[in-house]
């Protein structure tokens, strides 16, 4: 048994160490955030589940190539968190605030109502927070 799992690991350690997960600087307003970048689908679709606490200086940030009608879930999610969408000029053009997690299928799904290049999700209630509102800018840049 002992062999199998050290096997596993070995296995395991350098796919996870590959994975390649990026970390930016992302500013709304006057507050520094520290966000993951989902840009594959991979990373898309597993977002922030499973994840049990979300530090209130962190987010994740979902980069798209084009702008279009997004839409989140917030399935094996769980913590409730803000959605900020934004279009290819860092402008929030939706938000949905206080998400909770889905506690039951089908999970609710939240569309943007505009097109959006970018989805923003931070802890629950750090939108209001940070003041942010729709026509806000934000400020990172991608590496």
């Amino acid at each position: 048994m002992k062999k199998r799992i050290i096997l596993l690991l070995l296995v395991l350690v350098p796919l996870i160490l590959s994975a390649g997960v990026r970390m930016i600087p992302l500013h709304i307003g006057n507050e520094k955030f520290i966000v993951e970048i989902a840009d594959t689908l991979e990373k898309q679709v597993t977002g922030l589940m499973f994840r049990k606490t979300i530090a209130p200086d962190f987010g994740m940030l979902f980069v798209y190539e084009d702008d279009q009608t997004r839409s989140i879930w917030m399935k094996n999610t769980l913590v409730p968190l803000d959605i900020i969408y934004l279009d290819r000029d860092k402008q929030v053009v939706d938000m949905y605030l206080s998400v909770p997690p889905c506690k039951r299928e089908p999970c609710v799904t939240y569309p943007s109502r505009e097109p959006a290049r970018y989805v923003l999700e931070l802890k629950a209630g750090r939108a209001i927070e940070v003041n942010l509102k729709l026509g806000d800018r934000l400020f990172f840049i991608l590496k």
